[in-house]
C-alpha cells in the first residue's frame, strides 16, 4: 500500500476526479461509481456502474433476494464501474493493460467524492488481477492510496473474514 503525496498525489487526484465525472453517468440505484484505468499517464479505460448494456429492462437494483449471504454490492444487477473500465481497455488498448493502475471512486447524491472504506470487492480484485492491472487506487480519508492488485485482492478477502 502506498499513500500518494506531492506530485504523485496531484496526478492521482486528477484521475480520481475523472472517475467521479464518469460516476455522474452511473444509473445504478444503489450507488454511483466511476473508474478509469491509466497506463503511462494516459487513460485507457473508462467505466461507471449501470445495468448491463445500460438497458432499463436489465435493471433489478432494488430487488431483494432473501436468504442470500452475498454482500450488497454482489446482489445488484449493475455492471461495476471497474468491470466496464476493464472491458473498455480490453476493447481499445489491450496491449497497455499490463502494469496499469485502476482508480475507483464513489460519489454521493450531491456529486461529491465519498472517501472509500477498506478494499472489499473480490469480483473486481480478481478481474483486475486477471487483466494484468498492477495497482488498484482508492481515495481514503487518510489519503489517496495505491495498492498492489494482489494486496488489494488479499485485503478484499480478509474483509469478509472479519464480518
Amino acid at each position: 500500500m502506498n499513500v500518494l503525496h506531492g506530485a504523485k498525489g496531484m496526478k492521482a487526484e486528477r484521475y480520481f476526479r475523472e472517475a467521479a465525472e464518469l460516476a455522474r453517468h452511473a444509473t445504478c440505484l444503489r450507488g454511483r461509481g466511476g473508474s478509469v484505468i491509466v497506463s503511462n499517464s494516459t487513460i485507457i479505460g473508462r467505466g461507471y456502474n449501470s445495468p448491463p448494456a445500460n438497458l432499463e429492462s436489465n435493471r433489478t437494483c432494488l430487488n431483494e433476494y432473501p436468504g442470500t449471504e452475498k454482500p450488497r454490492f454482489d446482489r445488484t444487477c449493475c455492471v461495476h464501474a471497474e468491470w466496464r473500465a476493464i472491458l473498455d481497455a480490453v476493447a481499445h488498448h489491450p496491449d497497455q493493460l499490463a502494469g496499469s493502475r485502476i482508480y475507483y471512486v464513489r460519489i454521493n447524491d450531491r456529486g461529491e467524492i465519498e472517501h472509500a472504506g477498506q478494499p472489499y470487492c473480490t469480483a473486481c480484485s480478481r478481474l483486475a488481477l486477471e487483466a494484468g492491472i498492477a495497482e488498484f487506487a482508492l481515495w481514503h480519508e487518510r489519503g489517496m492510496t495505491a495498492y498492489d492488485t494482489a494486496e488489494y485482492d488479499r485485503l478484499s478477502y480478509a474483509f469478509f473474514l472479519t464480518r
